[in-house]
Parts: C-alpha cells; sequence; structure tokens
C-alpha cells in the first residue's frame, strides 16, 4: 500500500509569507501615492461674489474703467433716456452699485458667473432709489498656465453685461479681458502683468452711438507669507465718444487710468476679501472703491 507524503508545510507558510508582504508593501505604496497626489474636491468652489462700488464720475462722461461692465451699462442707459433733456450735456455724477455674481470655479482654470447688479446715482438732485439696473454672465478660463516654464500664464475674461428696464435706450455691454501673468517664483507669489481691456456697447437706439472703450495696461503683483497680496495695473484708456442724434453726450478721450488691489487670500488662493481703488482720468479724474467679500458656500 503506498502512503501519499504530507505536503511541506515550511515551503506553503513561505509562499504565504512572502504573497502577505508583496500585498503589504502594494497597499503602503498605493497609500503613499493617493498621499502624494492632492484628491480633487468632488464640489467646485460656489460663491456669491459680493462687491460693492462708491463711484464718482466727472460731467460729460460714463462710468468707464477696469472691469466696469455693470457700472458703466447703467450710466450709458441713463445717460441715453435723459441725454435730450440735459441742455448743459451729462452733469457730474455720483453712484453706489452692487454686484451679485453667483461664482463657479469648475476647475482650476475656468469660472463661469452670473447675476444681477443694482445701483442708485446721483446727478445732482439727491440720490434714487436703489433698483436692479443690469443682469450679466461670463466666464474667465487661463487659456495656459506657467507651471514654472518660461510662457506667462495667459488668462481670457468675457462678460456680457445687458442693463435693464429692456427699453428704448437699454445697452448691451461686450467687456473682454486678455491677461499675461509671468511669475516670478514657483509659489507664484511675485510677478508681472500686462493685458489689454476691450468693451464694445451697442445700444436699443438709432439715434444713439456708443463708441468702444479700450485699456492697455502693465503692472506687477507681491503676496506677503501672511497671504495679503498686493496688485497695481497703470495703463492707457482710450474711449471713442457717445452721440445721441447727432449731439455729443461724452467726448471721446486718450488718458491714463491708475488701479490699486489689497487681497486677503487663503492658503489655497482663494480671496477672502479684496479692496479696489482706481484713478481714470476722462479727462478730468473719476474716482472709485470697491470692497469684495465673497459669501462661500462651497470653499476647498
Amino acid at each position: 500500500m503506498l502512503h501519499r507524503s504530507p505536503p511541506y508545510r515550511p515551503a506553503w507558510r513561505a509562499v504565504a509569507m512572502g504573497l502577505l508582504c508583496l500585498t503589504a508593501s502594494a497597499g503602503a505604496a498605493y497609500a503613499a501615492d493617493e498621499e502624494d497626489t492632492p484628491a480633487k474636491p468632488a464640489v467646485p468652489n460656489i460663491y456669491l461674489d459680493l462687491r460693492t462700488t462708491y463711484a464718482t464720475i466727472p460731467a460729460g462722461t460714463f462710468g468707464l474703467g477696469f472691469g466696469n461692465t455693470s457700472l458703466s451699462a447703467a450710466f450709458e442707459a441713463l445717460a441715453t433716456l435723459r441725454g435730450g433733456t440735459l441742455p448743459n450735456g451729462l452733469p457730474a455724477a455720483k453712484s453706489i452699485a452692487v454686484d451679485l455674481p453667483l461664482t463657479v470655479d469648475v476647475s482650476d482654470r475656468v469660472s463661469l458667473y452670473g447675476g444681477v447688479s443694482g445701483s442708485s446715482t446721483d446727478i445732482g438732485g439727491g440720490w434714487s432709489s436703489f433698483d436692479i439696473t443690469s443682469w450679466n454672465i461670463g466666464v474667465q478660463a487661463d487659456l495656459h498656465q506657467q507651471n514654472g516654464g518660461t510662457i506667462p500664464t495667459i488668462t481670457l475674461q468675457s462678460t456680457l453685461t445687458q442693463s435693464v428696464p429692456n427699453e428704448q435706450g437699454m445697452t448691451n455691454s461686450f467687456n473682454h479681458v486678455l491677461e499675461f501673468d509671468y511669475a516670478l517664483d514657483e509659489d507664484e507669489t511675485r510677478g508681472w502683468l500686462a493685458g489689454v481691456q476691450y468693451t464694445h456697447t451697442d445700444i436699443a437706439s438709432q439715434l444713439a452711438r456708443i463708441k468702444p472703450n479700450t485699456i492697455l495696461y502693465a503692472g506687477g503683483y507681491y503676496q506677503w507669507p501672511s497671504n495679503w497680496k498686493f496688485t497695481g495695473r497703470l495703463g492707457v484708456q482710450s474711449f471713442g465718444g457717445a452721440q445721441l442724434a447727432g449731439r455729443t453726450l461724452a467726448e471721446a478721450f486718450t488718458q491714463p487710468i491708475l488701479r490699486l488691489d489689497l487681497d486677503r487670500m487663503d492658503d489655497n488662493d482663494n480671496r477672502l476679501f479684496g479692496i479696489t481703488a482706481q484713478i481714470a482720468w476722462m479727462p478730468k479724474p473719476s474716482y472709485q472703491v470697491t470692497l469684495r467679500t465673497p459669501l462661500y458656500a462651497v470653499r476647498n
């Protein structure tokens, strides 16, 4: 009678231990990879980019400058509607405007936004009631990111703003900004800026015409370890003027413009608070101060 040899248990134990070691090593390597690679947020940043602006505007012009599509659309509509009844042309004005664009950071490259803006104006007879004066939609996208290379980050922002109410004299403003950002360090805490802003306005009137507004600018920024960030832009603004029924509402001009920004950021470069001061010569100076207080629903 033949007897089978018992299995060689020490050998099987050695194989099993080897498999366990390999599995543990693979698991540890996978966990290390997961730790080294930051996980993408399940939900993008979603916030109300609340902006409150106070502006003074000299006589004979509109509320122009950096990124003022909502403010300028409201003034352009107001100026066109009232231009025919103002024998001395457009008076000097003051304005308080509140922009409420809901913003979604789809990725670290693309943001979408849209919302409404309201304003109250004083053209010499006291402040008007605060009303919704425009709505806007837009997109901001990084066409190229520097990421330590030699080619600067290239960002395109496009905004459509329509004044309300929808009646004779309403305006549609198309605002486009192309900006080049050359970072001087790996963390992108300091660098140089250059760009162009182009604003084209269509008006719902065969008698009125508003010519384009263009800004060419250069500047720079510096962010401290405390996450306070300062940005300055100095440029030249060129406005083609505006006419109503053959009468000049606003004179054409080419004048300097200065914008200064101070922002408080978090560790992930989300803005927590910002203040912007702008001086634009038209040719008389126009002053503008904007407070940015984003209200986050989701902040990564």
